[in-house]
């Protein structure tokens, strides 16, 4: 740096010279304080914009972090802007399903550097990442007391080639942790350890802050932490050093009043903010949360809120520290030196909430909290908010417009007259690993429903009946409030006399071990075991999709009838085939109505006013019988959480237990890949990388691989749960002498390109608009031929075709999943057009080298004549490429006729241009190795 820049970024820094107790003493600080004293009106920042302008002060090099970032966020406008800003984030966290990729991916850019001639242990972290495994336990076995043990023994026995990979990064990676797998969710980690509030790091002082490769990242926003969710790519180049790279935002400011009514949850809460905010539009904005509302939610509250962010669609949704975040440092055992360090610094430099700030927000949004009524969510979307009262309802409007035309309801629901279970009453078991004799399956009048009889018992399923009832996810298992209230809706349940319906998969995954810990405690977790809710493992469970198999005799009477069956789960995503590929009805809930929906057993039932079931002595019992209320949930939380408790489950976190530690795994530099596996594999992006890339050209004779409609998820185009068989990616792994129960899933097979690319646009569920078949299937247009997309993808690969997509609004939603970027590139596709992006997505589309395009404002792929048998020429790429140029596209009919249009890149920043001329984000990095 030179001596005239260092001068000028450190006229903005104070040395704290006060002798107190406080080590920001002996700490640096970039000083936002300073700059409000220089007529800079700070005072009107949102936090999170103070946040990121403390960022460009404190990394101000007048090379990559210039003057210019400096006076765009002094000068912030409310109505956003078109410029960069720059954010180079104190740390990276990330999960085992895309934290796997991202490891091949490091290895790979080590090895071409070796083979290179260059030195592979200089690409390291430049900034410390945590990895925690977290995404790859599955609910095979449930509701029993060795459910635990036996799910982590086939997660090792599935994983194990994984499993090393990452033991061999923990050692041969700098700046790298990992979180060995049953310890954690990665964000309730993050929540409760990992988060430090203030930074202290090579003589400065500065605010936590991160990216992380899930797209929940901004759960640790409640806890005053800014982050949020990207790509693995783009995270990756963040580990080496890059400045992630966005335009200056608008933040919302999202005012909350009053406080939770009796009867409702955090849960109700964020649901309720989904759809509002949802409504509004927030999508590539942050949100900020002001108001006295605050004063009554405590950290693990709006954690609950901002967990959800991508589920708003915004960047963050962020909850400035105050009080509240400095009780619960200390109740997770924070050491208090930390805890007066955050208080102290956020207090000297304007980052301290006290309620009485007078922000300038883009546009403010107002919720009062007295107004919440119980809430669910679904059946495909988690904006689609239902009030509990109405589900029954809504059911049977859903059920006839999107899945049957015909529907009839299913006998007196009323009158509970699904039920007919025979016999002693005694639960069944079943081994996953086993087929079951003597089942029949009968349709029964006309209607969607089977009568199952198995052993000694009998009863009917319909449509609307419950397969899974899971309460899983950070969302909800961070917060202790909802956990205690499930338990205590199980125990008053069970005095009653009421149990789960045995149909009902039921499954409890702790988001961390400090959850047991309380439930134990409480004699709650004895209480949740009597319905069958076991603890199944510590992970993303169902949530992720990795629900497990239905027992088979459930499985077989769904696929014989082809009900419409429904999951319930306290997660954060119902999405199209994410929960399992034979549930297509998926509702999100608070985990007290989990248990109360696995009680019933069917979604289509009022569960405000309808009794829940009969005790034994034929008396109706009511939701509000078994609801406790909030003193009782207060009262046993302040009774069984202990501070030790954090001490001791976070004092081990990266020792894992003995399956971790007695795991061999490779050391070295160099990570020594093996051929035969079907997991792991040196990734195909960067082998033969030329020191210089290549001259962009324009795009000619492009065809269609995919024409989409809105609201196409990464679950769509990278599915993460299991597949079969008949899949293209199925038939790899057959040709490879892997079974069919060794298959696993798609998220845990990422590190494997010949997998993921075959799985990519392989959702069962998704629709193609160029062929009539659903799922997975695309049309070969020069001969009219169906195949699966991967296979048509080739067929054009062989003719040297490149391959566009057509998409509708909100293109990419849902996860930060980067093989929704690098499958599609791997098939050839090379452009997408769609109306709008979501913010991830769009990102890793050019960390990838694909070009995204928007159509014309008020245009639709429909409305300009395309049927995406079209052939199409692109043109304006090829020279003179700037962010949000004009592209012109041309797309040619089979008859002459010409339609033309006029896409806008998608390109945002300069560093956006100069990614997607290196082919993408990582061969720009190494691009920077080799010179």
């Amino acid at each position: 740096m030179s001596t005239m820049l260092h001068l000028k970024k450190i006229a903005y820094i104070k040395h704290s010279t006060e002798q107190n107790n406080f080590k920001i003493m002996n700490n640096k600080i970039a000083s936002l304080t300073k700059l409000q004293q220089e007529g800079k009106n700070i005072h009107r920042l949102p936090f999170s914009i103070r946040i990121l302008l403390e960022n460009i002060l404190r990394n101000h090099d007048g090379f990559a972090i210039t003057d210019e970032h400096l006076h765009t966020l002094t000068g912030w406008n409310a109505a956003g802007s078109d410029k960069d800003i720059p954010f180079k984030p104190a740390r990276v966290l990330m999960q085992d399903f895309t934290g796997v990729p991202a490891v091949v991916d490091i290895a790979s850019l080590r090895a071409e550097l070796i083979r290179k001639g260059g030195d592979g242990s200089r690409i390291n972290p430049a900034i410390p990442v945590d990895l925690v495994i977290d995404h790859s336990v599955q609910v095979d076995f449930f509701g029993t007391d060795y459910s635990y043990k036996s799910n982590v023994a086939l997660e090792y026995e599935r994983n194990a080639e994984r499993y090393k990979l990452l033991k061999w990064a923990q050692k041969g990676l700098d700046n790298f942790t990992v979180v060995p797998p049953g310890m954690g969710i990665c964000h309730q980690v993050n929540l409760e350890y990992l988060a430090k509030g203030v930074i202290e790091r090579d003589g400065w002082a500065f605010p936590d802050t991160l990216v992380g490769t899930d797209s929940h990242t901004p759960m640790v926003n409640g806890i005053g932490v800014l982050a949020w969710g990207v790509g693995g790519i783009e995270a990756e180049a963040a580990m080496l050093g890059q400045p992630i790279y966005f335009s200056c935002p608008q933040v919302v400011g999202l005012k909350l009043t009053g406080k939770i009514p009796q009867g409702c949850t955090a849960t109700d809460m964020v649901l309720t903010i989904t759809k509002l905010l949802r409504d509004y539009g927030v999508v590539g904005k942050f949100v900020e949360v002001f108001g006295n509302g605050l004063d009554h939610l405590t950290v693990t509250d709006r954690a609950t809120i901002s967990n959800m962010s991508p589920e708003f669609g915004c960047t963050v949704t962020y909850f400035p520290i105050d009080d509240q975040t400095l009780d619960y440092m200390k109740r997770t055992a924070r050491s208090q030196q930390q805890i007066d360090l955050v208080k102290k610094y956020c207090q000297d430099n304007m980052l301290w909430r006290t309620g009485n700030e007078a922000i300038e927000y883009s546009h403010v949004l107002e919720l009062n909290l007295d107004s919440l009524r119980p809430t669910v969510a679904g059946p495909k979307r988690p904006q689609d908010k239902i009030l509990l009262e109405e589900l029954d309802e809504k059911f049977t409007e859903v059920l006839k417009t999107e899945f049957l035309r015909d529907y009839v309801p299913f006998h007196s629901r009323q009158e509970h007259a699904w039920l007919a279970e025979g016999g002693s009453g005694t639960e069944f078991s079943y081994s996953p690993r086993q087929e079951h004799a003597g089942i029949t399956v009968e349709k029964e009048n006309n209607l969607r429903s089977v009568r199952i009889k198995i052993k000694n018992k009998e009863y009917v399923l319909s449509d609307g009946s419950i397969v899974i009832a899971a309460i899983t996810s950070c969302t909800n298992t961070s917060n202790p409030t909802v956990m205690v209230g499930a338990g205590l809706v199980a125990r008053k349940a069970i005095e009653r006399g009421l149990r789960s319906k045995s149909w009902v998969k039921t499954s409890l995954a702790p988001g961390s071990k400090v959850v047991t810990s309380y439930l134990q405690r409480s004699g709650l977790a004895e209480d949740l075991e009597a319905l069958r809710f076991h603890t199944v493992g510590y992970g993303c469970t169902s949530c992720i999709g990795n629900s497990g198999p239905l027992p088979p005799h459930i499985a077989e009477a769904i696929d014989k009838s082809e009900m419409i069956v429904a999951s319930v789960l306290s997660g954060n995503r119902n999405f199209e085939a994410r929960v399992h590929p034979q549930v297509k009805m998926n509702f999100l809930m608070s985990p007290m109505l989990v248990v109360a929906f696995s009680l019933v057993g069917r979604v289509d039932v009022d569960l405000l006013h309808d009794p829940l079931d009969y005790d034994p002595n034929g008396e109706p019992v009511y939701l509000k019988d078994i609801w406790p209320t909030q003193e009782e949930i207060n009262e046993t939380i302040k009774a069984c959480m202990r501070v030790e408790d954090f001490e001791k489950v976070y004092s081990v976190i990266f020792e894992g237990e003995e399956d971790w530690k007695n795991l061999v795994a490779p050391e070295g530099t160099k990570y020594v890949w093996d051929n035969h596996s079907t997991y792991i594999q040196e990734a195909p992006f960067f082998q033969n990388l030329s020191n210089i890339p290549e001259k962009l050209s324009d795009i000619k004779d492009a065809r269609v691989l995919l024409f989409l409609g809105d609201s196409v998820t990464t679950d769509h185009i990278s599915p993460a749960g299991a597949f079969g068989e008949q899949t293209a990616a199925g038939q790899y792994l057959v040709s490879k002498g892997v079974a069919r129960k060794d298959f696993n899933s798609y998220g845990s097979r990422r590190g494997n390109h010949e997998v993921m690319m075959r799985g990519t646009f392989a959702n069962v569920r998704i629709k193609n608009k160029i062929t009539d078949k659903v799922g997975g299937f695309s049309t070969y247009l020069p001969t009219n031929e169906t195949l699966t997309v991967f296979d048509t993808a080739m067929k054009y690969a062989a003719d040297q075709t490149p391959l566009i997509v057509l998409a509708g609004k909100e293109y990419g939603s849902g996860s930060s999943r980067d093989w929704a970027a690098k499958g599609p590139s791997l098939l050839g596709v090379k452009v997408v057009i769609a109306e709008s992006f979501e913010r991830i997505h769009r990102s890793n589309l050019v960390g990838m080298g694909i070009l995204p395009l928007e159509f014309p404002a008020g245009e639709t792929a429909e409305t300009l004549g395309l049927t995406g048998k079209e052939k199409f020429d692109i043109t304006g790429i090829a020279e003179d490429l700037y962010p949000f140029k004009k592209i012109k596209v041309i797309a040619r009919k089979d008859s002459g006729e010409t339609i033309t249009f006029e896409a806008k890149a998608r390109l945002d920043s300069a560093i956006d241009v100069a990614y997607f001329e290196n082919g993408g984000i990582l061969q720009y990095v190494l691009r920077g190795f080799l010179k």
